[in-house]
């Protein structure tokens, strides 16, 4: 399980002794690493009985044209540059900021797919 809690060792090597457990705020997750293709969810239940939709892959987006202030539902193509990770480019990773090619043209990614539950995008 990962943990956003503080360590058990000091920087010295030390240990701290603990007078807390595992609670699930402290709880951490790996990210969403939302890829292209099938769609495809998935729904966690978060603190406060809560829910966060997470997008493991995507097929289209919303894409918003500002000329005429209207959303197209459009299909991705690929990814053409990322700003998080280089590496994400030639894995077709789609995180916020990204570039992503679709059939009405390039688009950046203003949503977060990881959290958010959809791939909303501004045309370039």
């Amino acid at each position: 399980m990962l943990s956003q809690h503080r360590g058990k060792r000091k920087p010295s090597g030390g240990r701290y002794r603990s007078h807390l457990s595992k609670k699930l705020h402290n709880l951490g997750r790996l990210p969403t690493l939302t890829k292209i293709g099938v769609h495809k969810l998935r729904i966690l239940r978060v603190r406060g009985c809560n829910q966060k939709v997470r997008v493991l892959v995507a097929e289209y987006a919303n894409v918003l044209n500002q000329k005429d202030k209207t959303y197209r539902k459009s299909k991705i193509k690929t990814v053409t540059e990322n700003t998080a990770n280089r590496h994400y480019v030639r894995r077709n990773i789609i995180t916020m900021g990204s570039v992503v090619e679709t059939e009405l043209g390039k688009a950046r990614i203003t949503s977060r797919p990881g959290q958010d539950g959809t791939v909303n995008a501004v045309l370039l």
